[in-house]
């Protein structure tokens, strides 16, 4: 599988997951599709076939897609201290 298509299926993941959530899905179905969402994004990392930077644009071009834009931008530096 190329890195496009484990992107690809990722994305797909995530819009599930965002949209259960969303809609209200029960704890351990919600649950159940974030821990996957986790799971793959870790073989993804641990793989090299993806950066920790690429996931998190991922993640928040998706989270925005189902839920809208962010309210508020966080500057990485400041919210690690």
């Amino acid at each position: 599988m190329s890195k496009v298509e484990m992107l690809s299926e990722l994305r797909k993941m995530l819009h599930d997951a965002f949209v259960a959530r969303a809609a209200g899905a029960s704890h351990p179905k919600a649950t159940r599709a974030h821990g996957y969402v986790d799971g793959y994004m870790r073989a993804l990392l641990e793989s090299g076939a993806a950066t920790k930077e690429e996931l998190l644009a991922l993640v928040a071009e998706e989270r925005a897609i189902v839920s809208g834009p962010a309210s508020t931008t966080v500057d990485a530096d400041i919210a690690a201290a």
